[in-house]
């Protein structure tokens, strides 16, 4: 009875913050710790953020290689050149924007359950997530903005293609074509995240409500520039701006969708 007295009474020793024995729960006081976690979720899985999207990608690069080789090898002089100088259009690489798309939405639908199963609070969660985000969308910047310049050193890949220098990306400094991949990867990421997160606060009538007041505002915006016959200075605004002055104004949208997107998220609850 003593002994068990003494051994009740005796205090233990606190545990190493993050042991095995010592869970990470809501009241651990390590936000930074437990927001660096859930950016870690979203990044652990290396072949869906990287190595499968990396892989289409050059999938579709050697589609692209066999068209401008089919280009060069049945046209000469200037119908070469006209046809090459097409490519200056060509959209092959704005894929692995898309798929930054589908990874905010997945996030928000299969990691989000799962988090909150680890004791991580709606708040850290998508901290953390915006996180992991902006760091898949600075490495994306930077292996894009490497693969203009390549493309640039070699002629097109000595075809004088275009994908990774098209128009839309410009061809200025390095700070300005990381801006513009970066931007437009956060801007796609965070698109997806709102998307996901209104799905899991309203499922599918949620999406459907959000998609119908989408297509509302941009044919509206689409009428407006019609009746009004101001369509060339939308063009103008185009021109004048360059692709760093258009992908800066997609901060605007970027940033409002990841607001909503965790007002959305903090009162959604994961269903099966």
């Amino acid at each position: 009875m003593t002994t068990a007295s003494s051994t009740q009474g005796t205090p233990r020793a606190p545990q190493a913050a993050g042991s095995p024995s010592s869970p990470v729960t809501a009241g651990n006081p390590q936000p930074l710790k437990r927001i660096w976690n859930a950016a870690r979720l979203n990044l652990i899985n290396k072949w869906t953020v990287y190595w499968i999207p990396l892989m289409i990608l050059t999938f579709i690069w050697l589609i692209n290689m066999l068209i401008w080789w089919i280009i060069a090898a049945n046209t000469t002089g200037s119908d070469r050149q006209d046809a090459l100088d097409g490519t200056q259009w060509s959209g092959a690489s704005f894929y692995i924007f898309v798929y930054m798309l589908v990874i905010g939405v997945g996030a928000m639908n299969m990691t989000f359950a799962y988090a909150l199963g680890l004791s991580l609070t709606r708040r850290e969660f998508y901290l953390g997530s915006t996180l992991a985000f902006l760091l898949l969308s600075v490495s994306y910047g930077v292996i894009l903005t490497l693969l203009s310049y390549v493309e640039e050193w070699t002629n097109g890949w000595g075809f004088g293609g275009h994908m990774f220098t098209s128009v839309y990306f410009g061809t200025g400094e390095v700070w300005q074509r990381l801006f513009i991949f970066t931007v437009a990867m956060m801007f796609f990421a965070f698109i997806g995240t709102v998307s996901g997160a209104i799905f899991m606060r309203w499922r599918t009538n949620g999406l459907l409500v959000a998609s119908a007041i989408s297509i509302i505002l941009i044919v509206g915006a689409v009428a407006l520039f019609t009746l009004t016959q101001t369509w060339h200075l939308v063009g103008e605004w185009f021109v004048a701006s360059g692709p760093q002055g258009v992908v800066a104004w997609l901060l605007v949208p970027t940033v409002l969708s990841a607001l909503a997107g965790y007002f959305i998220l903090s009162r959604a609850t994961p269903r099966g």
